[in-house]
């Protein structure tokens, strides 16, 4: 039977899911889809994701791909299906866009990068609009060019097990590489914050929010940017900074 694959785009607001793979008896954003998917084709549709995000992280362009046979998609349009999705899915779930793709494509194994961003608001003033995707340090001051500094140091090919949730990386290859990580300010409803822009092939287990709670120490002036290569160079979780709060983050973006 022939089959066809096909890529469905989505955004997702993280807060009530317990990440994104499906997990029996929780709410994920992975068992939201399959079970729609399910419910519109009447049997189990097994999905891949591009990224497989944490409890309470977010996404703006998750990429989610899976097959069905060519019959079933015969007499329908990919766009009447993101209707049908949407309409399936909890609020928080929005299917943006599905399209074909070639025969062996893979949300997860064909993706070349994966960006990741993650905002943080400093001052006395908590947010309100953006409270819910962003990590509210109170008072003091940030110094951004002194995180960008110490972010240049992880860039490129490195060994990133200090930065990862140590039980996780237990008889694997945490070698990963990073290409960019730029750090900015920008508005968002009239609410200031600094957004820490990290772009790689892949990532592991919280490295990203272990990353941010790291530059952050750099950042509020209680570590210099050097000692980032002291923390890559122990590969030993303990020698990083704190696990940046899950809220802060979104999955931006995936390049194939």
């Amino acid at each position: 039977m022939q089959t066809k694959t096909l890529a469905a785009e989505l955004s997702y607001i993280g807060t009530d899911f317990h990440g994104f793979a499906r997990q029996q008896g929780l709410a994920t954003i992975q068992g939201a889809l399959e079970d729609a998917l399910a419910t519109v084709f009447r049997h189990p549709v097994e999905t891949v994701g591009a990224g497989r995000t944490d409890s309470g992280v977010h996404a703006y362009g998750q990429v989610v791909s899976f097959q069905l046979e060519a019959d079933e998609l015969a007499n329908r349009q990919l766009s009447s299906l993101v209707n049908s999705l949407n309409a399936l899915t909890p609020d928080s779930i929005l299917i943006r866009s599905i399209a074909e793709k070639p025969e062996g494509f893979s949300a997860r194994f064909s993706a070349v990068s994966r960006e990741y961003r993650y905002r943080i608001v400093v001052g006395d003033i908590p947010p309100l609009f953006i409270a819910p995707f962003a990590w509210w340090l109170s008072g003091g001051y940030i110094n951004v060019s002194l995180m960008q500094e110490a972010a240049d140091l992880l860039v490129g090919e490195h060994d990133f097990r200090s930065f990862c949730v140590a039980g996780s990386a237990q008889d694997r290859s945490t070698v990963r590489e990073i290409s960019s990580i730029n750090i900015f300010g920008m508005d968002h409803l009239g609410e200031s914050c600094i957004v820490v822009q990290v772009i790689g092939n892949a990532f592991l287990h919280s490295m990203i929010r272990i990353m941010v709670g790291t530059l952050a120490e750099v950042g509020l002036g209680r570590r210099d940017p050097q000692w980032l290569a002291e923390v890559l160079a122990a590969e030993n979780r303990q020698a990083a900074g704190q696990t940046a709060p899950a809220q802060g983050l979104t999955l931006w973006r995936v390049r194939y």
